[in-house]
C-alpha cells in the first residue's frame, strides 16, 4: 500500500456524509482511506433536517450524536492515524452536504448499489451534490467485496476535460497505479440508412484522437503514473461501464447543463447507477 504523501504545509479536508446505514458506513471506509492517502483531514457529515417538533428535538439531537460518535469511533479503531472531526447539519442532507464542502477538497457520498440509492444519501441528496458541489465528488457504488486496487478510468469527453484527467492522474499518483482515458464516439456520418465512407470514418477518428490528445496534457505532469488510452466507436456510458468492472475508481467530467437538459447529463447519470465500482465527478470550468 502506498505510504501517506509527506506533510506540504497545507492540509485539505475529505467530506463524508453518514447516517446509521451500511451502505454510508461504506462510504466513510473509502472516505478515511482516501484522506490518509492525502494527508488530509475527514469531517464526517450527518444531517437531521429542519422541522422536529419541540418535543422530539432533543431525542433527535441525541440519535444524531450518537451515530457521529459511532462513526468517529470506528473510523479512529481503524485509522488511528487520522484527523476525524464531525459536523452535525440542521439543514435537508444534500443541503448539509453542500455547505460543508465550501472548503473542502473532496467530498464522499454513499448508494445501497445495483438497487439505486438509500438511506440519507438517497439518489436526490446524491445527485444534487455531485451536481453542484464546487469540488470533486466521489460516490462510492460497486460490490464492497470488491478489490480497491485497479487502474483508475477517466470519461473523456472533449478537448476541455483536463481538469478530470489532473483529478485522475494525482489519484493514481498517490495509489502507484495507470489511468486509462476513454474517449468513445458515435460517427456524425452515420444518419439513416446511409453508409459511411471509410475516408469519411477516418477522418472523424483523427479529430476524436486530437481531441484525446488534448485533454491527456496534464499526463506530462505526472511522469511516472502509467497512461494508456482507449478510442472506440459506441455509446459513452456502454464504454465506461464495462470499463468500471476492472476499475478501482472511474472519473467522470461534470460539463455546464446545456439548457434545461439534465445538470449532470446522460453520459453521468448512466454511469452513476450501472458503474461496478466508486465513481468521481468533477466540475469542469466553463469554456
Amino acid at each position: 500500500m502506498t505510504a501517506p504523501p509527506a506533510p506540504t504545509g497545507r492540509v485539505g479536508t475529505v467530506i463524508v456524509g453518514v447516517d446509521d446505514t451500511s451502505y454510508s458506513w461504506l462510504a466513510a471506509e473509502w472516505a478515511a482511506a482516501e484522506a490518509l492517502l492525502r494527508g488530509d483531514v475527514l469531517r464526517v457529515v450527518h444531517a437531521v433536517g429542519p422541522g422536529d417538533a419541540p418535543e422530539a428535538e432533543a431525542r433527535v439531537l441525541d440519535a444524531a450524536a450518537s451515530v457521529l460518535d459511532d462513526a468517529r469511533a470506528r473510523i479512529a479503531t481503524a485509522r488511528p492515524a487520522l484527523r476525524v472531526d464531525t459536523v452535525l447539519g440542521r439543514e435537508e442532507p444534500a443541503d448539509a452536504l453542500l455547505s460543508a464542502s465550501r472548503d473542502a477538497d473532496l467530498v464522499v457520498v454513499g448508494t445501497r448499489g445495483r438497487g439505486g440509492f438509500a438511506g440519507l444519501l438517497l439518489g436526490s441528496v446524491s445527485l444534487k451534490v455531485a451536481a453542484h458541489a464546487d469540488c470533486p465528488v466521489v460516490i462510492t457504488r460497486g460490490h464492497p467485496e470488491k478489490p480497491t486496487v485497479g487502474e483508475i478510468v477517466v470519461g473523456v469527453r472533449d478537448a476541455g476535460d483536463e481538469d478530470a484527467v489532473r483529478f485522475a492522474l494525482a489519484e493514481a499518483e498517490r495509489r502507484g497505479v495507470g489511468v486509462r482515458l476513454v474517449h468513445a464516439w458515435t460517427p456524425a456520418v452515420r444518419s439513416g440508412l446511409t453508409v459511411p465512407q471509410p475516408s469519411q470514418l477516418d477522418d472523424e477518428q483523427r479529430l476524436h484522437e486530437r481531441l484525446l490528445r488534448h485533454a491527456a496534457r496534464p499526463v506530462a505532469d505526472h511522469p511516472h503514473v502509467p497512461v494508456d488510452t482507449e478510442l472506440s466507436i459506441g455509446p459513452p456510458a456502454a464504454a465506461l461501464v464495462d470499463a468500471s468492472a476492472r476499475a478501482a475508481l472511474v472519473v467522470l467530467p461534470r460539463h455546464p447543463p446545456r439548457g434545461l437538459g439534465l445538470r449532470l447529463g446522460s453520459v453521468v447519470h448512466a454511469v452513476l447507477h450501472h458503474a461496478d465500482c466508486p465513481v468521481a465527478v468533477v466540475p469542469t470550468a466553463p469554456g
